[in-house]
C-alpha cells in the first residue's frame, strides 16, 4: 500500500505499524516523534498502530550533540 511520509510517497506491506515504519526507515535507535494524518501517535502506542493505505505520516528524529 502507499503512504506519505515527510512528503515521501513510500510504499510498504498492509500490515506495517507504525513501529514497523520506523524501523523500516531505520529510525529505530533513537527518539522519534510520530504524527499521522495529523495527530501525534504517542510511543506507547507505535506498536499497535497500523497504518492505512495514503495515511499522511510525519517523523521527527532527534538526534544529540552540540
Amino acid at each position: 500500500m502507499k503512504i506519505t511520509v515527510n512528503g515521501d510517497s513510500l510504499e510498504i506491506k498492509a500490515e506495517t505499524t507504525v513501529r514497523g515504519l520506523i524501523e523500516l526507515l531505520g529510525l529505530g535507535d533513537g527518539p522519534v516523534a510520530v504524527e499521522r494524518n495529523g495527530a501525534i501517535v504517542p510511543r506507547a502506542e507505535h506498536a499497535g498502530a497500523a497504518l492505512a493505505e495514503s495515511d499522511v505520516v510525519e517523523i521527527v528524529h532527534f538526534v544529540g550533540g552540540g
